[in-house]
């Protein structure tokens, strides 16, 4: 970015984030309203008696629960509906999302349809008849379990119809940013290693992306180089060792690199990784972190190459090599090895948390067409440092296991 350009950053939440900060909810609830409506995903709500001790806590502060909204993984619109429905004559004063991103995806469309009147179909991206969202929002208050989406810190809210015929997209508003963000590591405790590699492969994606994306910002250029770092530091420590002695401090590393992949992703875009991810997300049930972990090195490598040869001065080829010496630990001065090294190290990665290739969730070569389609039309390549041919695309498929 030339010195002195214009650059923007977006609305953020309040932001509370470290071992033990879960004691505050409470307080922040309650300066919110004294009526909350709790969405929240069933595994880590429910672990250990954390629920309950959380809906006490809640009411000792003055805040009555108007009910509770268990959140699908991917959430489907008809969902959300059913939820806003629900409470809309509720008298809900603010949402309070627990879980990890499908959790607070859907506690942020909701509280942004609790006074509209409006069905969440009206206001996603790209849909035929989509209109403008009229406001206002609920204020949400976000709280991840997982650490990976970021959504705690962005202004959108996915949605998947899945099917031929279905959709990924999203609702998406700067007044959907959550109010306030309590970010608590030892909140992501008891995480097994599967779910650790998805959403670990998610915000490395996130990180990755939005550092080469030509929407690059100092501000975000400071967050991805230390979000990288943080994965480089927590991922395969975390993954390795879920209960061990260094498992809090790879938590709370992990932690900060999904906090950080949120803004970057909202402030900066994503890529062509994220633009798959939606249309195969769509099309059969595949983990968003998989799908993402699966395409990593062959978008990378791909895009490198592209690069190369049709634009050998972009900087997002400096900016791979500085991915490459972050996690890598490559030399400078060689930006070719530092690129190489990044692509070795990625896919040292994906190998030791096992992520399986597209084939195992029955992507082949008749979906190859619409994929490469699908990815074409999504709002992420937007971000992406170079447009990609779709011989390009469906090449990156092949080598992503589709077959």
């Amino acid at each position: 970015m030339t010195p002195g350009a214009p650059w923007s950053l977006g609305r953020l939440p309040r932001i509370r984030f470290g071992a033990g900060v879960i004691a505050e909810l409470p307080a922040i609830v309650a300066a919110h309203g004294r009526c909350a409506l709790l969405v929240t995903g069933g595994r880590s709500f429910d672990a250990d008696g954390r629920g309950a001790r959380i809906m006490a806590v809640l009411e000792a502060a003055g805040v009555t629960v108007a009910g509770r909204v268990i959140a699908s993984a991917e959430p489907p619109p008809d969902e959300i509906d059913a939820a806003v429905a629900r409470y809309r004559d509720a008298g809900v004063e603010v949402v309070v999302a627990i879980g990890g991103g499908s959790a607070i995806d859907s506690g942020k469309a909701i509280a942004g349809l609790l006074r509209t009147g409006t069905r969440i179909a009206d206001h996603l991206e790209g849909l035929p008849g989509a209109r403008p969202w009229p406001g206002p929002a609920v204020p949400v208050v976000a709280v991840p379990t997982t650490a990976g989406t970021g959504s705690e810190a962005t202004r959108n809210a996915v949605i998947t119809e899945r099917g031929p015929e279905g959709y990924k997209r999203s609702f998406r508003d700067e007044a959907l940013v959550p109010a306030d963000a309590v970010v608590d590591p030892d909140l992501l405790a008891g995480a097994p290693p599967a779910l650790i590699a998805a959403n670990g492969l998610d915000a490395l994606t996130q990180l990755i992306e939005p550092l080469v994306s030509p929407r690059a910002t100092p501000a975000t250029d400071a967050l991805a180089r230390e979000g990288l770092a943080a994965v480089r530091d927590g991922l395969r420590a975390w993954h390795a060792d879920p209960d061990g002695p260094g498992a809090p401090a790879a938590r709370a590393r992990m932690a900060e690199a999904a906090l950080f992949s949120g803004i970057c992703l909202a402030n900066a875009g994503l890529g062509a990784v994220h633009g798959f991810a939606a249309p195969l997300g769509a099309l059969v049930p595949i983990p968003h972190g998989i799908a993402c972990g699966a395409l990593l090195v062959p978008v990378t490598e791909g895009t490198i190459a592209a690069l190369a040869a049709r634009a050998p001065a972009d900087p997002a080829l400096a900016r791979y090599a500085e991915a490459g010496r972050i996690l890598a630990g490559a030399p400078e001065g060689d930006d070719a090895g530092a690129q190489t090294a990044l692509i070795a190290w990625l896919r040292d990665l994906v190998a030791a948390l096992a992520v399986p290739p597209l084939a195992a969730f029955g992507i082949g070569e008749p979906e190859i067409p619409g994929l490469v389609a699908g990815a074409r039309a999504a709002s992420s390549m937007r971000g992406h440092p170079v447009v990609l041919t779709d011989a390009e695309l469906a090449g990156m498929l092949r080598a992503a296991g589709a077959r």
